[in-house]
């Protein structure tokens, strides 16, 4: 069988037998993978601490029929503190969820690779507000696969913005001629949040964080826009931690 070497991130693991592990990875090279690691859950395993969920890890593996096989794992970023930390593990679900829901079996793609890795790392940072980081992300992997939101204009007649009113169903921000009646007409800080969050900026996201007036309307907009536009429901995405409490001002 071949063999081969690949970097991967851990996105779930499933108990099989009495001391396997089921593995989905996504793979810088070979995009999902789904591969089984013999023997990691028996005590003295050489290397099952190092396959747990959002683990970075440098793998061999040797192709099998229905499912490959784990022979060799070294840790290259464990992100062990999102593991240890109920509301920084809250926040990672929905991530590795929607890009084990997105990412295709033997189809490269980096882009979703790379902005997994950006979004473990910054968690792993333990940020004062972790789960402006889901949504980002969230919104950024559902433009890497097509469903980019529109804020730059009118999602509907392209009018350049300013625009106050934002649609789930079309797509991002239209204007006061084409948002149909009950379209929610938000303010101009919400709209620079969206952006914000669908932008390929992480360091300026900690400081929009600490509004959370507007960052529980961009959340709302975020879950209801992804799971319309990929039609599926995520459903950790009810666990993240959310703050409570007015803004600054």
């Amino acid at each position: 069988m071949a063999t081969y070497r690949e970097q991967g991130i851990v996105l779930r693991t499933y108990k099989l037998g009495e001391t396997d592990r089921i593995l989905h990875l996504l793979t810088q090279g070979r995009g999902k993978v789904r591969a089984v690691a013999k023997g990691v859950r028996r005590p003295g395993s050489r290397f099952g601490g190092r396959l747990e969920p959002y683990s970075h890890v440098d793998l061999q593996l040797y192709e099998g029929r229905n499912l490959d096989v784990v022979n060799q794992a070294d840790l290259i970023a464990p992100h062990a503190h999102i593991r240890e930390d109920f509301s920084l593990s809250a926040c990672a679900a929905p991530m590795v969820e929607l890009v084990d829901l997105v990412a295709q079996e033997g189809e490269r793609d980096n882009r979703l690779f790379l902005l997994l890795r950006a979004g473990l790392q910054a968690l792993d940072a333990q940020p004062p507000y972790p789960a402006i980081f889901t949504d980002a992300l969230l919104l950024r992997v559902a433009a890497a696969v097509g469903f980019p939101v529109t804020v730059g204009g009118c999602a509907a007649c392209r009018r350049p913005g300013p625009h106050a009113f934002l649609s789930v169903s079309r797509g991002g921000l239209l204007c006061v001629d084409c948002a149909p009646p009950g379209t929610r007409a938000v303010d101009d800080a919400t709209v620079e949040l969206v952006r914000l969050l669908a932008s390929d900026e992480w360091s300026a996201l900690p400081a929009a964080a600490e509004d959370r007036d507007r960052g529980g309307v961009a959340a709302s907009f975020v879950r209801a826009f992804v799971e319309h536009h990929l039609d599926r429901r995520l459903r950790s995405y009810e666990q993240v931690p959310r703050e409570t409490g007015p803004g600054p001002g």
